[in-house]
């Protein structure tokens, strides 16, 4: 749809929203026009632009995406447009706008590669994605159409896209940057943004499982409310390469650690299966090469995601920084995969105190700790944190270290509690906004 701002920016917005029909009314149409249009004249002001819209093209449809929905578009004044999207919640009152979305990265972000798939109701994607990218035009045609639940599609583009950037550079495989995993061996290519993730033969000790069982843990994430946390995989099967783009020591490293997987043959080399994703800066990292400005926000964000995944039900398994990565938003983000499970699957326990002093400071523990046992006060010592960063995080997201707040959330879970995860800051909501 197109809108003409000739009334005015309230006026505009109400048609907007208007047009938007729900068989729940509106809580205060009216009332919240006025606070959109308050938002999209201070960001008039702020990108130099004039003090009135001139016109506005909205999606038809409706995005939805847990208990939220969201009317996409972008707006124009004189020659400068800005993405425009209006988030919408429900309420025994009614529906309301809880945050407008104006800056092409607040809107990236809500289309993420970590976040669940829209629902959203079109008869041509194509145009849909098409209208996206000219809405947030630095995020890939792949990740578009992956986001609104066409993954076939968007393999598909994502392949043609990988294919297009080998066919313009004569860019490398390499090993990717970080740690050696123990589970997968990982590379990538230093100018495109994608990891290749490929399962080992056999897995470094003490990790235990198979490759079957790595597989479901991907379905799994694929399945779940990822809450802007988890990073989406997707899985390709018998990827061929051109043999040149693979140093020999890395092709030494792949025989190696995946031998079921890779194929090398005379001027190519096949991956039997892999999962490609997108490649993020590794926590420990970044944690060692940001200003420590940057890697206090960062390991505060590590505790937010850590949160924001328990909320939905999800536990990481391993904490460690290594398993955890900075996107280019700055928000830290889940990638490993293999020892994820469900909260309410974890039994959380207090350490209990040893019988005698040898036992405490023995080897082997002085009790029996099943599979599922986990002991919260346990983490500050595995998490790869220390001095002013571990004096950070435990000021912020100390309660992480005690079984209260791990069974607290087993019990909102287990009653049915839905959390919502904001994919904006709260400084965005209306609410907080209006005061």
């Amino acid at each position: 749809r197109s809108y003409r701002g000739a009334g005015g920016t309230i006026t505009l917005v109400e048609q907007i929203l208007s047009d938007c029909r729900f068989a729940t009314p509106y809580q205060d149409l009216h009332r919240d026009a006025r606070l959109a249009a308050s938002q999209i004249e201070a960001h008039l002001r702020k990108i130099s632009a004039l003090r009135v819209v001139d016109r506005a093209e909205i999606v038809r449809s409706v995005f939805y995406r847990g208990q939220s929905a969201y009317i996409v578009g972008r707006m124009f004044s004189a020659s400068q447009d800005f993405p425009f999207v209006l988030a919408l919640m429900n309420s025994p009152q009614g529906i309301f706008v809880d945050a407008v979305l104006l800056d092409e990265n607040e809107v990236s972000v809500l289309f993420s590669y970590t976040r669940s798939y829209f629902h959203v109701d079109v008869e041509r994607y194509y145009d849909l994605v098409r209208f996206l990218k000219n809405v947030i035009p630095r995020k890939r045609i792949a990740e578009l159409y992956i986001s609104v639940g066409h993954n076939k599609h968007g393999k598909t583009e994502l392949y043609r896209d990988l294919l297009d950037h080998l066919a313009h550079s004569d860019d490398q495989f390499v090993i990717a940057p970080g740690q050696k995993g123990m589970v997968m061996v990982v590379f990538t290519i230093p100018g495109y943004d994608v990891v290749f993730k490929l399962i080992k033969d056999r897995f470094t000790y003490p990790k235990k499982g198979n490759r079957d069982t790595v597989i479901e843990k991907y379905r799994m994430v694929f399945r779940h409310d990822r809450a802007g946390r988890l990073i989406d995989a997707q899985e390709f099967e018998y990827l061929e390469f051109d043999r040149a783009r693979f140093s020999d020591e890395l092709v030494a490293e792949l025989l190696k650690e995946a031998s079921q997987t890779v194929v090398v043959q005379d001027d190519s080399v096949v991956i039997k299966h892999a999962y490609l994703e997108r490649r993020v800066i590794p926590l420990d990292i970044y944690a060692q090469a940001a200003d420590l400005e940057a890697a206090r926000a960062a390991v505060i964000d590590y505790g937010n995601a850590i949160k924001d995944l328990a909320a939905t039900n999800i536990f990481p398994g391993d904490m460690l920084l290594k398993n955890f990565g900075v996107t280019r938003h700055g928000r830290v983000v889940f990638y490993d995969y293999d020892e994820l499970c469900l909260i309410t699957d974890c039994n959380f326990r207090t350490t209990p105190k040893a019988p005698s002093f040898e036992e405490e400071f023995s080897a082997e523990p002085w009790f029996v700790i099943a599979e599922n046992d986990i002991f919260p006060s346990e983490f500050r010592y595995f998490l790869g944190l220390g001095g002013e960063l571990l004096e950070e995080f435990e000021a912020v997201h100390g309660d992480i270290f005690g079984v209260d707040f791990w069974r607290g959330l087993q019990e909102r879970i287990a009653a049915g509690e839905i959390v919502h995860i904001f994919p904006y800051p709260q400084r965005k909501r209306l609410k907080a906004v209006d005061g």
